[in-house]
């Protein structure tokens, strides 16, 4: 599964760094990573002269992370409810994984890892087909065993609602204060073979038995052309942690 991730997950591209610290509106020198996978995100600050620490509780996954990312990177085989206090950061961030932590003074860690003023950042979006044909024909071949391949929202907040998961919860925290949303648009082009490579990446897939999994791609890559076309924009969120008083 590691390897999967590091070859078919695409990367993140600077403007979304860039943002993040547009937002911080001062240097950011430490940051920890929430469940960073193999790395993909980690990257993107590290290289830019953060010192990070990356979190993560499988450790296939940090082998992988650990061959890509630059010198200096700590790494950390927890998950997050298990990342105890003690240094705090000028930035937390999950890419694409905050949904798999425990709601359960979710915040409340956030915000105890956090230096005062510090920027909380939870990124990620759902992958969908450009080619409405080609999209109808993988929802008749998933309907089997997949109504759809979006995770629904953590909160239940409704697709309509302007301001979307983390950022509601976000709103409602007492550690948090100008919580912002953001969409960096992204449209990427890979073979039929790579986008089936990527689904198996999906929360939503992966929550299958894996006998159905096999069944499923089996029965998606036959309806594919060649090559595809996706939009895969990244929904940004970003917060602060309050001020003590």
């Amino acid at each position: 599964m590691a390897e999967a991730y590091e070859r078919f997950r695409p990367g993140y591209p600077a403007e979304l760094f860039d943002t993040v610290m547009a937002y911080a509106a001062q240097p950011v020198r430490t940051a920890l990573e929430i469940g960073a996978g193999t790395g993909k995100a980690t990257r993107l600050f590290a290289r830019r002269g953060i010192a990070v620490t990356a979190t993560e509780p499988d450790e296939a996954m940090l082998a992988e992370l650990r061959k890509h990312v630059p010198e200096g990177v700590r790494t950390v085989r927890a998950a997050f409810e298990d990342v105890r206090p003690g240094e705090r950061y000028g930035l937390v961030y999950a890419a694409a994984a905050l949904h798999w932590t425990a709601p359960e003074g979710r915040w409340s860690r956030v915000a105890a890892l956090l230096e005062p003023g510090g920027v909380f950042a939870s990124f990620g979006g759902p992958i969908q087909l450009v080619d409405p044909a080609v999209g109808e024909a993988v929802r008749a071949a998933r309907a089997p065993f997949l109504a759809s391949d979006e995770m629904p929202s953590p909160d239940g907040t409704p697709p309509e609602e302007a301001m979307q998961w983390p950022g509601t919860e976000l709103q409602r925290s007492e550690q948090f204060t100008d919580v912002r949303q953001s969409v960096i648009e992204r449209r990427l082009t890979m073979t039929a073979g790579e986008y089936v490579g990527l689904l198996s990446t999906v929360s939503a897939y992966l929550m299958l038995p894996p006998s159905e999994r096999e069944q499923v791609f089996d029965r998606i890559a036959r309806v594919l052309p060649a090559t595809v076309e996706i939009t895969s924009d990244i929904t940004l969120h970003v917060a602060r942690r309050r001020r003590e008083r």
